[in-house]
């Protein structure tokens, strides 16, 4: 079970980081982030997540308000997965979960 919350966390942090890198490229790089690459790179890597939610989502939620729910949701699904792992540690030993 410690595996797999590891596991849970790392396909959570990947997306996470990404969608926060693409928000700082689209402040600095302004209207042209679409032409610069390493924006289009975590757009590539946020993807599918983000098209998830963008079915999850109503039609009511505007296509640039996608990253920004998914950033969020993911941020709450990572902290209830720390915390799990955390509660898992104390029951098992924290010398168990080194």
């Amino acid at each position: 079970m410690l595996t797999f919350l590891n596991l849970l966390q790392l396909i959570l942090y990947i997306p996470l980081l990404a969608l926060l890198g693409q928000g700082a490229l689209y402040v600095l790089a302004g209207a042209k982030r679409d032409t610069n690459f390493f924006y289009r790179l975590l757009q590539l890597l946020s993807k599918p997540f983000t098209l998830l939610m963008r079915r999850l989502t109503p039609a009511k939620v505007a296509d640039e308000h996608v990253p920004i729910v998914t950033f969020f949701i993911l941020l709450v699904v990572y902290f209830v997965v720390t915390f799990e792992r955390i509660d898992l540690c104390l029951q098992l030993g924290v010398e168990q979960c080194r």
